[in-house]
């Protein structure tokens, strides 16, 4: 199996306010976002790719218009947790790109989420 990864970047606001008053994400706050998205395919095509690197400049026009600087409560339907905008970017990613295989999102550098589809046999 190939694989390939891109990793984009962008900064936005949130605020969970499901949570406690004293949890520190109840509080209206932000994070300089990495997203990793990650493809993979068993043979590469005819160039020799999974998937052309400047195919995925698609992803980063979609951040930067509808995340970048952004307060993510006004843009997501769901709760803006990592976790939801990993799903949310994997969904996104695979109506393009059918050989996405998993999409991560980390918050700060030692925190992330990762969606990643089961594989049905």
């Amino acid at each position: 199996m190939f694989r390939i990864t891109k990793e984009f970047h962008f900064s936005a606001s949130h605020q969970l306010s499901h949570l406690p008053d004293d949890h520190q994400c109840a509080r209206l706050h932000g994070h300089n976002y990495v997203v990793v998205v990650e493809l993979a395919a068993p043979e590469l095509n005819a160039d020799g790719f999974v998937r052309d690197y400047h195919e995925l400049a698609a992803l980063k026009t979609y951040i930067d218009e509808s995340f970048d600087h952004r307060h993510l409560n006004d843009v997501l339907s769901l709760p803006s947790t990592a976790e939801n905008m990993a799903r949310h970017f994997y969904q996104w990613c695979h109506e393009r790109w059918p050989e996405v295989s998993a999409v991560k999102v980390s918050e700060t550098p030692k925190t992330w989420a990762e969606y990643r589809p089961e594989v049905q046999q």
